[in-house]
């Protein structure tokens, strides 16, 4: 299994939606630069914020796509083109409606769950499903029609500190993601 390359985080740019249920994808890329030192620029050619992290001896780029969210695979699939990055060489934060607040979970390929980051990113990378997702659960609003307001609102207090507690939890086993130990860190990261 190859090391991981890139690790995306999901989100939307612009000062309103920081913070938003929306942006935990951001959030834990945020979070993992601070830990590795790393500070995010602007690179107009993949249209995000980039910034590049050593994590043991694994090099990754972290990848902020600054087109909004339903946009995100042109990001993704021009920095994976020009470094020849392959999909399963890729990791993508994002929220997730069908887990509760506080519950992270990795998996590998799979569909889109109806998340249009997910959905672009797939279509960008040649139809290709087979990368890795870290899903934040920011839970659901029980009515599938208030989901978009929903999610570009911030989280209230009690779900932002789970939020945020899953976040910490999933930073923590960041070795074992770069060194694609997915075993080990779904070990960890999906006990109760």
């Amino acid at each position: 299994m190859p090391f991981i390359k890139m690790i995306v985080g999901l989100g939307n740019p612009g000062n309103q939606y920081e913070h938003t249920r929306h942006n935990a994808g951001f959030d834990f890329v945020d979070e993992l630069a601070r830990k590795h030192n790393g500070s995010f620029a602007l690179d107009t050619k993949y249209s995000a914020l980039l910034c590049k992290i050593q994590i043991g001896i694994c090099p990754v780029w972290l990848l902020k796509p600054q087109t909004f969210m339903n946009l995100s695979g042109k990001s993704v699939s021009t920095l994976a083109n020009f470094y020849k990055i392959e999909p399963e060489e890729i990791l993508v934060a994002h929220d997730e409606l069908d887990l509760d607040p506080g519950i992270a979970k990795i998996k590998f390929s799979g569909g889109h769950g109806g998340h249009n980051g997910l959905r672009d990113i797939i279509k960008c990378l040649g139809n290709s499903k087979d990368f890795h997702r870290l899903r934040l659960g920011i839970g659901h609003p029980g009515n599938a029609k208030e989901v978009a307001n929903y999610v570009l609102k911030k989280a209230a207090p009690a779900d932002f500190e789970l939020i945020e507690d899953a976040i910490n939890k999933a930073i923590k086993l960041d070795e074992y993601i770069a060194r694609a130990q997915w075993q080990e860190a779904m070990n960890i990261l999906h006990q109760k």
